[in-house]
């Protein structure tokens, strides 16, 4: 049964260096770090401290954040707007059709030359997640449960 692991803070300098490494930005937030045996990260309040978690089974709690993986670190829509306000590269910018198709969970073809590994992506004002950008593709991880069918 999946466990929740409080990550000490080795585990959150290194989440923080990547996220500086791939986004440009270095941010702090004021909240816990959680992980399951999936290795996706949650934030919470810390008052979570404050809980004998010992006896719950919990696979999730609080905001999922990102997946921690051997390609880097993807984030989530949430943790994508969370990080895209203060990121300063790895930002792809699409226009009103590329963001429908993004949506419906297509893969995109699109040219960055300045992107590389995880890329946020964006719309606007609206930060829309985070794909994976190689020659010239950016690969979608919108989970079925939050594709629209625009």
């Amino acid at each position: 049964m999946p466990e929740l692991k409080i990550l000490n803070n080795k585990d959150i300098k290194e989440i923080y260096e990547l996220i500086e490494e791939q986004w440009g930005t270095k941010i702090k937030l004021d909240c816990g770090f959680l992980q399951n045996n999936k290795n996706r990260v949650f934030i919470v309040s810390k008052d979570i401290s404050k809980i004998d978690t010992s006896k719950l089974r919990l696979n999730s709690a609080g905001m999922y954040f990102c997946e921690m993986d051997k390609l880097g670190i993807r984030l989530s829509i949430e943790g994508s707007q969370i990080i895209g306000l203060h990121a300063t590269k790895n930002i792809v910018e699409l226009d009103e059709e590329e963001a429908k198709r993004w949506f419906k969970g297509e893969n995109l073809e699109k040219e960055c030359n300045d992107c590389s590994g995880f890329v946020i992506l964006k719309n606007k004002n609206d930060f829309l997640g985070s794909g994976k950008y190689s020659n010239g593709r950016i690969l979608n991880y919108v989970s079925k449960t939050r594709r629209i069918m625009v």
